[in-house]
């Protein structure tokens, strides 16, 4: 029990550290911004609202300007239940990448913010 109060702590206090600190979006066009957004569309993360991989994720997300869809795997069984079937295990993040009709994937914060930064940091 008193563990469980700890990590539910922590976890707001992690949240609490990304709202103040979070990085300032990236600028671009408005064609530029239109161009990500309808890009984004075909993307979907997968996540825990306090967990510090999540937050990473979200804080590039943030500092790349990409509008995307967030699905909490903990407070969405039917998300969990996607995310397993779809990708094979409940881990997060996780990022689902649909493109020609296939969807892909993605586990672990440093590949999917290397997979955003490769993707988004270029446009203006």
């Amino acid at each position: 029990m008193l563990l469980k109060a700890l990590r539910v702590g922590l976890g707001q206090l992690i949240v609490l550290g990304d709202a103040v600190s979070r990085p300032r979006p990236q600028r671009r066009s408005a064609q530029g911004q239109l161009a990500v957004k309808q890009a984004a569309a075909q993307l979907s993360l997968y996540q825990f609202r306090a967990c510090p991989f999540c937050v990473k994720t979200r804080r590039a997300l943030h500092r790349l300007n990409v509008p995307m869809t967030l699905q909490d795997v903990k407070k969405d069984p039917l998300a969990r239940e996607r995310l397993l079937a779809g990708g094979g295990k409940v881990k997060v993040p996780c990022l689902l990448i649909q493109e020609a009709g296939q969807a892909r994937w993605l586990y672990e914060s440093n590949a999917i913010i290397a997979y955003l930064e490769q993707r988004f940091a270029g446009v203006v």
